[in-house]
């Protein structure tokens, strides 16, 4: 997720090629990705290039403790979308959006969408809303018209393109965080954003059927993050009285009850998708009891600071500063990113996605569970430098 600021997406489309196979034991060896900032793997960094923009994850100290160098990921590090790949014995997938059309070999094992600040729903729902000032405009909606738009140069015949996304593990998000956060920044009351979560999950569910009617036999479908945990959320909430804070995480409840609400309701229609496409694999990734479980035990995963407080900010309570955030010539950079769960406020530490990660795919907070079908390799070791 990003934060909201005036942007006017201009873009070009890619020609773009990718090969998919299937192993024998049931692992992927493509991932098509659709998505926001916890899955952007460079999309919103050449998107800047192109419009001349620019983006905090354009910029050390992103990117600083496994690629030494900014890649536009909103971390010190690799996302959840990247330890997914390197357990698939694949290479790190790329983004899309390029500022040249060079280096088609790189999109052999498949092709990321997602962008930083996308919104579930378009701009112009949300303009109707009073919501204007949105991060781009590459809403679920416009990053399906990428996709659709190249399929014709990535698998030529109909017939070739449903056989080769059959056998891409294609993930749906996570999204929906950006629609909430932006409306509660632009005033809206909970009840109001909580009148939205339906419209919000109705979105994700047509995406979803959109790309079964393709071809798409996989699909893992993330729910949202626990919102009341986000340092900026904190942040603004500060004076809240005491009995809105869980008293084991100290996170708002009231956020993270608005998080639960989407997820049920989004779990509902998967159950709903299951009925009607028997033949389809729909795992449901339960992003948000995979996070909880760090907030509530810490010190269990070495996050020995504070779980809520950031290790890149510009000060205050949990050392977030709208004013300052992350990268700016005031803000801060602990030295162990490693014991941190919050990267900027919004995003978290590389150390965090691991343990989210392992937890998703490895462990018990997917549905049906993923390592049962498809069990994973060991992901290397945080922080070890890569050449990607």
């Amino acid at each position: 997720m990003a934060l909201c600021s005036n942007f006017r997406c201009v873009a070009g489309y890619l020609v773009v090629l990718w090969s998919v196979s299937l192993y024998a034991n049931g692992c992927y060896t493509s991932i098509i990705n659709f998505g926001d900032s916890l899955s952007d793997t460079g999309n919103i960094k050449h998107l800047g290039i192109i419009t001349n923009q620019s983006f905090p994850s354009m910029f050390l100290p992103y990117g600083q403790t496994f690629f030494h160098k900014p890649t536009g990921r909103f971390s010190d590090g690799r996302l959840i979308i990247d330890f997914l790949a390197e357990s698939l014995g694949l290479p790190l997938i790329p983004p899309y959006m390029r500022e040249d059309s060079g280096y088609v070999a790189e999109f052999e094992h498949g092709m990321n969408y997602a962008v930083a600040g996308a919104t579930t729903l378009s701009s112009q729902l949300l303009a109707d809303e009073g919501i204007h000032n949105l991060v781009t405009n590459a809403s679920f909606e416009v990053q399906l018209k990428w996709f659709k738009e190249s399929l014709p140069s990535i698998c030529g015949v109909a017939s070739d393109c449903r056989n080769k996304i059959g056998h891409s593990l294609i993930l749906v998000g996570e999204i929906g965080g950006n629609d909430y956060y932006c409306l509660m920044h632009n005033g809206k009351s909970i009840n109001e954003i909580k009148s939205l979560v339906p419209l919000v999950v109705k979105t994700i569910v047509s995406t979803i059927n959109e790309l079964i009617g393709i071809g798409a036999q996989t699909l893992v479908v993330p729910g949202v993050l626990p919102l009341g945990c986000s340092a900026d959320h904190l942040t603004i909430a500060q004076g809240s009285k005491n009995e809105e804070y869980d008293p084991t995480t100290s996170c708002l409840i009231w956020l993270n009850q608005l998080a639960e609400y989407h997820n049920q309701l989004l779990q509902k229609e998967l159950n709903h998708i299951r009925e009607l496409h028997s033949n389809v694999n729909i795992i449901y990734a339960d992003y948000y009891n995979a996070t909880m479980q760090i907030y509530r035990f810490p010190y269990k995963y070495g996050f020995i600071n504070e779980s809520l407080k950031t290790c890149c900010g510009g000060g205050g309570p949990f050392n977030y500063n709208s004013t300052a955030p992350c990268g700016d010539e005031y803000a801060t950079v602990c030295d162990e990113p490693y014991t941190y769960v919050n990267w900027d406020g919004v995003h978290f530490t590389e150390a965090a996605y691991k343990v989210i990660f392992e937890g998703l795919f490895q462990g018990p907070y997917t549905t049906p569970t993923f390592k049962s079908s498809c069990p994973l390799s060991s992901v290397v070791k945080v922080g070890k430098s890569s050449s990607y």
